[in-house]
């Protein structure tokens, strides 16, 4: 981990000598470390992806092709106690694309960096306190469904946090975080693949009849980079109930952003969420509206999420405009009878409405369509998207495939 790795990192190996030393006399699955060495479980997965991109005033089309391996193992718990440890390498076979340090402006940006070797995770988990459980260390984190705070999955090298975690209860559940360090999906050697700084995350989930009510409170002060410290409160609840002879669910949202630590602005700006679906079998159809606000010169953001996921595959709002953006969109799901080798095949398409929040600009529509055939251990992923420019942006097409394997 070298010059990578915050301090919080740096002391996993303390923290976790008096993790044991707390532990006592509690049992483990381990009795002695050898034993805890033996018993290890070994992680391995691997993606093998090409990834094509054409998007108008750009001169060349993007080729990519990566792959990925990641390598680890975690050891059997001795006395409450376990080691993460896991390395990722990365490879392009074929690097006709702008990964946004190689100098390749020519293309469009695939944010995949190439001849990458690092530590992905390394990490201490103690669970000698009933119903916690304590990581210290590199580690991955998702909240929820990654809206907030996401490990950018999508990408070949994931975010991950240097950071001290405690995840508490079973019922209602707190989750609170100190990180010292983002690692960034654009590798060790971008100018923007860290941010050091301190960034706290809080959350409660409450289980309600309606749903599971989730509170939070996310406070980011970023070195070198006042503008993205922030500190956010918000609320959301999702949930899903029998309607006759269909599934129903909904998701419902609202969130307060505001300026943190040295940021030279002085705003406040909302992030809300209203989904319903319907579902009758293998068919699903859902739509929503998803507002992230803009004045004109702030606009809510939301840089820790696994923002591919949300607004549109084509990646064109992983900043939030300066206006701001609405997001009307509907999704439609379907699960293809099991068949031949795999055990599930899935269908998804997504279509996207995006205006500006202040204003009402009409900024374009984007079509998302997806394929996604699995084995136990295989998993094949074909993925299209389509983003129609009117007042921003330009023309973008992408299209993916994917093989993925673990075990």
């Amino acid at each position: 981990m070298a010059g990578h790795t915050s301090k919080v990192v740096r002391r996993a190996h303390g923290i976790a000598g008096l993790a044991l030393l707390a532990s006592g006399a509690s049992a483990g699955a381990a009795e002695t470390v050898g034993q805890a060495l033996r018993e290890s479980d070994l992680l391995v997965d691997l993606r093998l992806r090409y990834e094509n991109v054409d998007q108008i005033g750009i001169a060349e089309t993007a080729d990519a092709v990566t792959s990925r391996f990641r390598v680890g193992v975690q050891t059997a718990p001795l006395r409450n106690t376990s080691l993460l440890a896991e390395a990722v390498w990365l490879e392009a076979l074929r690097d006709d694309y702008d990964d946004t340090i190689n100098g390749a402006a020519q293309y469009p940006v695939v944010a995949d960096p190439d001849d990458l070797l690092a530590i992905n995770r390394f990490a201490i988990v103690n669970e000698s306190l009933r119903g916690t459980k304590l990581t210290v260390g590199r580690q991955r984190i998702v909240h929820g469904d990654a809206r907030f705070v996401g490990n950018v999955g999508w990408r070949q090298h994931e975010q991950t946090f240097d950071a001290l975690r405690a995840e508490i209860g079973s019922g209602v559940k707190l989750d609170l975080t100190y990180a010292a360090q983002v690692n960034r999906v654009f590798g060790p050697d971008s100018p923007q693949g860290k941010w050091e700084g301190d960034v706290v995350l809080a959350g409660v989930g409450i289980p309600t009849p309606a749903g599971t009510l989730s509170v939070f409170d996310h406070y980011l002060d970023i070195d070198g980079l006042p503008a993205s410290s922030t500190n956010t409160v918000g609320l959301r609840l999702t949930g899903s109930r029998p309607l006759g002879r269909l599934g129903a669910s909904y998701s419902l949202g609202i969130a307060r952003q505001s300026d943190a630590a040295d940021n030279p602005a002085d705003f406040g700006e909302t992030w809300s969420l209203l989904e319903g679906g319907l579902s009758f079998g293998k068919l699903g159809v859902a739509a929503g509206l998803e507002t992230l606000g803009g004045n004109g010169t702030v606009a809510f953001t939301t840089p820790l999420a696994t923002l591919h996921a949300f607004q549109g595959w084509a990646d064109k709002f992983l900043a939030t405009p300066a206006d701001g953006i609405e997001d009307r969109y509907l999704r439609v799901t379907y699960a293809l009878p099991k068949g031949g080798p795999f055990t599930a095949v899935s269908l998804l398409g997504l279509y996207h409405d995006y205006a500006a929040d202040a204003g009402g600009d009409d900024y374009g529509d984007e079509l998302d369509l997806q394929v996604v055939a699995r084995t136990p251990r295989l998993v094949l992923t074909l993925k299209y998207a389509a983003y129609r420019a009117v007042a921003l942006f330009t023309d973008t097409n992408k299209l993916w495939m994917s093989l993925d394997y673990a075990f």
